[in-house]
């Protein structure tokens, strides 16, 4: 397929989504099934176009002056990729299979189009009812903030110790990976995304299929370390899902004490079994619930640290999922605070005396994040954040101190600040 073809099928995908309001992947998946002559790198290309326009929506048709598939997707070659009105022309030939001339109207919008006067969720592509909130934590930096999470993550590495000596030693096995070791996490591995939007196929690599490596964003794994886990302790990860964060928790306790990985949903544990095994991880229990019984209470008032990685809107990873922010409704925020509540409940009978909760999520929201606690501790007298200073130094993070935005009872890890997803930790301690 030519590249102009490729912008077609861009267009055309957008609009099945807006018709059919559903997730990128479900229409991308049925436009490859249906143009069966395109090859691999013509999707993952249409892929990378379709996720571009979606990560400048609201900019793009606001420069265009319409909100159209056609619109936004030529409003993103402008902002996103950086094509000028002759480049954007020359693709727009009315050729076969190319989209038709741009129209007078359509070349005054790309030649001087710009966000200089446009509303503050425009210039962020972000949706405008979660502004106030957005604005309680980052202020002034609301719109620099929401425009990092526009653009492309990188694919993260982290470096299982159970397995390798050294960083270095990972690096140095994969040198046409053309990694680079992470700037915040001393464990992890980056890999620019490519030109399509897509990484290697880490999968594939003998390095990862030993267990040397595992994907995770670097922010995951600055969260899991902030749990400052130590070998001997008694673990709960309360929300395991796949098991990311218990690999790392495993890795930082060197296979000594014991990890209960659990979680509501029994399907979401179903990949942990293998993952654990290719890392070497010795010393976790996974606790599958059955009939959504209560699969840890036998540990209640036992356990030293209980991970809490919440459920939640997801906002923080609009990087990878840019689909995803143009779904969210505020009934869904009501519905991930009540399960937080929830968790956070079932968190604080499983600690012990001096124990502590690691709570976490991958949002940017207060009302997911220090809300959330503020109103748990209300509840639960006995427990106080730990200060974000002891955190870090306990934890041998120091150096993130003066990067990371502090909240009132944590901190947040956003790609503006940070260079990785947004990610919210916070350390609660239970009284003697």
């Amino acid at each position: 397929m030519t590249p102009a073809a490729r912008i077609s099928a861009a267009v055309e995908v957008l609009a099945d989504i807006d018709a059919r309001r559903r997730p990128a992947t479900d229409a991308l998946k049925d436009w490859g099934l249906s143009h069966r002559f395109a090859g691999s790198k013509d999707r993952a290309a249409i892929a990378s176009l379709v996720y571009d326009a979606l990560r400048r929506k609201a900019s793009a048709a606001w420069i265009m002056g319409e909100t159209t598939p056609r619109a936004v997707v030529l409003g993103m070659l402008k902002l996103q990729r950086g094509l000028d009105l002759d480049a954007i022309a020359a693709l727009c030939s009315g050729e076969r299979f190319a989209p038709e001339p741009l129209t007078a109207g359509e070349r005054a919008r790309l030649k001087g189009g710009d966000l200089s006067d446009a509303p503050t969720h425009v210039a962020g592509d972000f949706p405008d009812w979660i502004e106030p909130s957005l604005g309680r934590l980052f202020g002034d930096d609301l719109v620099p903030e929401m425009q990092a999470l526009t653009t492309r993550a990188p694919l993260d590495l982290r470096v299982n110790t159970l397995k390798v000596s050294s960083r270095e030693e990972a690096h140095d096995a994969l040198p046409h990976l053309n990694a680079v070791e992470t700037p915040l996490s001393p464990l992890g591995l980056r890999i620019a995304p490519g030109e399509d939007g897509r990484g290697p196929a880490v999968q594939s690599e003998p390095e990862f299929l030993k267990g040397w490596i595992e994907i995770q964003d670097e922010g995951s794994q600055l969260v899991a370390l902030l749990s400052g886990v130590r070998p001997g302790e008694q673990v709960v990860d309360l929300c395991a899902g796949g098991g990311g964060k218990t690999l790392a928790l495993a890795a930082q306790m060197e296979n000594h004490g014991q990890i209960y990985a659990t979680d509501n949903d029994a399907r979401r544990l179903a990949p942990i079994h293998d993952r654990l095994a290719r890392a070497g991880v010795r010393n976790v229990q996974v606790r599958t619930p059955r009939a959504k019984a209560d699969a840890v209470t036998d540990l209640d008032g036992k356990i030293d640290c209980v991970l809490v990685d919440a459920p939640c809107t997801g906002i923080g990873t609009w990087r990878r999922n840019p689909d995803a922010k143009w779904r969210l409704r505020p009934g869904s925020l009501e519905v991930r605070r009540n399960e937080q509540a929830a968790v956070l409940d079932r968190a604080a009978r499983l600690v012990k005396p001096d124990g502590r909760i690691v709570y976490i999520t991958c949002s940017i929201l207060p009302e997911e994040n220090d809300d959330a606690l503020a109103a748990f501790m209300e509840n639960h007298a006995g427990f106080k954040p730990v200060p974000l200073d002891r955190a870090l130094e306990e934890t041998q993070l120091g150096h993130l101190k003066n990067i990371v935005r502090p909240t009132a009872h944590g901190l947040q890890l956003t790609p503006h600040k940070t260079g990785t997803d947004g990610f919210y930790v916070a350390i609660l301690v239970r009284n003697p």
